[in-house]
């Protein structure tokens, strides 16, 4: 078996009330402080003035060097992926000092630019001049690879309307600060946990207790907020799947109509980890989040295809050894999990009980265009963006709804409030156009494609059976109050990408037998449904 983690909820999670102090994390010396001043400082305009700087600066931005890397040679894929780790690292490390200066930040303007940014920069450009030599000794080009060094801070914007980014909103004569409280400072309140009124108020300064709020909102500080969130009965018609082109279902009234279920469970066995052997082989913790895995029960950073291809499966049929995980969904009650203390977990901002799915329906459809192909053994595919909060849209592929709503309402960057009766619902469909020769390609996205928005495929790609992927959570409802979101839940994140929703993505590694794989193609271009 390989470095999975696995815990028992019902004796290792349990409810803890945070202190008003910063959260301080081990390891590479991440700290997730409170965002405003603390109860000690007794001068309120030195108060407002770290709120203010509070809500300015409110995450990191910067290049996704491996999403620009679409020809690597073989050879260098290895040096250049342990590279690709480390610039996330270092992306985490800015952002956790971000989140810990913040009292800094208000007394010097210069201070993000030259104590993180700079630094940052100084670190990403060694890094990505490595990558540069990985791909030139290998016999590959590597041009202009230095302008992808820079970061930007994500600045949050107040108008005169009281708009700003990140869900927010701030209002200095009496609006409110939506990004992880209320501000009001001409003696209004500050819900950071606790209340504070300037002019002889009091502040409590909490930080959280039952799912209450800091910084960025959330548990941890680093999101979600209560702007992420909407009422679905509120939220208007839209049942497109995906995000534009991305996402799109492959299958329809034409074509190959058949389909093929196989039935994996809802990972009840508690396989965990933080790894992602896609992305990040031989890299431990290289996702900074955790994975619910099913299906292939080796999956960690280590594992090389022959370890997959010879391990066990969760999957009923057990010609199914393929590898399908996702990151967790968390309730951010208050509660600690077995992970608080861990890399991925609490020491990054993930933070909160876990949920198990209550159902994971793995379906693979056909295109209605035509016929399809098998998929090749080790075959590779992401759908969705960890790091699209960040990166924009590109390769976002998001949906969330609620039983009783899927055919009405998919959203795309909100979390949605269930009705009392309906659970929560995460679908991904998968890319299902392939270039009929590679099981993965250097950015880990190129070898596949989303259909068109007839069916076909571009590019002379062929048609493979499409992975539909749909989980099923019971999602005890969160409550908006004064601005803040009560017992949130949120999809685990890269600490910088503060829990949004348009985050959440799905990771597939196909080690179906032959024999099974072939079957599947069968049903699914004779229009039959099997499993």
């Amino acid at each position: 078996m390989g470095r999975n983690t696995r815990k028992r909820r019902s004796s290792m999670a349990g409810k803890a009330i945070a202190a008003s102090a910063a959260l301080a994390l081990g390891g590479g010396g991440l700290v997730w402080a409170n965002f405003y001043a603390s109860a000690h400082e007794k001068n309120s305009s030195q108060n407002n003035q770290v709120k203010a700087a509070a809500g300015q600066v409110a995450t990191i931005s910067c290049p996704d060097v491996g999403q620009k890397l679409t020809n690597v040679p073989k050879g260098a894929r290895s040096g250049v992926d342990q590279e690709l780790a480390l610039l996330d690292k270092q992306i985490t490390e800015a952002y956790a000092r971000l989140a810990s200066t913040r009292q800094a930040q208000a007394g010097d303007p210069g201070f993000v630019n030259n104590a993180i940014l700079g630094p940052l920069k100084e670190k990403r450009a060694a890094t990505i001049d490595r990558i540069r030599i990985n791909i030139q000794r290998a016999g590959g080009q590597a041009a202009n690879l230095n302008q992808l060094s820079a970061c930007t801070p994500q600045v949050v914007q107040t108008n005169a309307g009281g708009q700003q980014q990140n869900g927010g909103q701030q209002n200095n004569n009496g609006g409110q600060q939506q990004n992880g409280g209320q501000q009001n400072n001409n003696g209004g309140q500050q819900q950071n946990g606790g209340q504070q009124n300037n002019n002889g108020g009091q502040q409590q300064n909490g930080g959280q207790n039952n799912g209450g709020q800091q910084g960025n909102g959330g548990q941890a500080g680093n999101g979600p907020v209560a702007a992420d969130f909407v009422d679905i009965t509120k939220a208007g018609n839209n049942a497109q799947l995906g995000v534009g082109q991305n996402g799109l279902a492959a299958n329809g009234n034409g074509g190959s109509k058949g389909s093929f279920t196989t039935k994996c469970g809802t990972n009840g066995n508690d396989n965990h980890n933080t790894d992602n052997v896609i992305v990040a082989p031989g890299v431990t913790n290289g996702a900074h989040h955790l994975h619910d895995y099913v299906g292939n029960q080796n999956n960690d950073a280590f594992a090389s295809d022959q370890e997959l291809a010879g391990a066990g499966t969760s999957c009923q049929n057990q010609g199914d050894k393929s590898s399908y995980f996702w990151p967790v969904l968390r309730v951010q009650d208050g509660s600690q999990d077995f992970d608080q203390n861990k890399d991925g977990g609490g020491k990054e901002g993930n933070v909160g009980k876990i949920l198990q799915p209550a159902q994971a329906q793995l379906k693979f459809v056909g295109n209605k265009k035509g016929n399809v192909v098998a998929m090749p053994t080790a075959l590779r595919i992401i759908t969705g963006d960890a790091k699209a909060f960040v990166n924009g849209n590109a390769n976002a592929n998001v949906n969330w709804s609620c039983t009783g709503f899927e055919n009405k309402v998919q959203l795309k960057d909100k979390y949605p409030i269930c009705p009392q009766g309906s659970q929560v619902v995460r679908t991904s469909n998968f890319q299902s156009c392939w270039d009929g020769q590679n099981i993965d390609s250097a950015n880990h996205r190129t070898h596949v494609a989303f259909v068109q928005g007839d069916g076909s495929c571009a590019n002379g790609f062929k048609a493979i059976p499409q992975l539909q992927v749909r989980l099923v959570y019971n999602v005890p409802a969160p409550k908006i109050q004064n601005g803040q979101v009560v017992n949130a839940y949120a999809v685990d994140s890269f600490p910088e990408n503060l829990h949004k929703p348009i985050t959440d993505h799905n990771d597939f590694i196909n080690f179906f037998s032959k024999n099974l794989m072939n079957k599947m193609v069968n049903c699914i271009n004779t229009g039959q449904k099997c499993q």
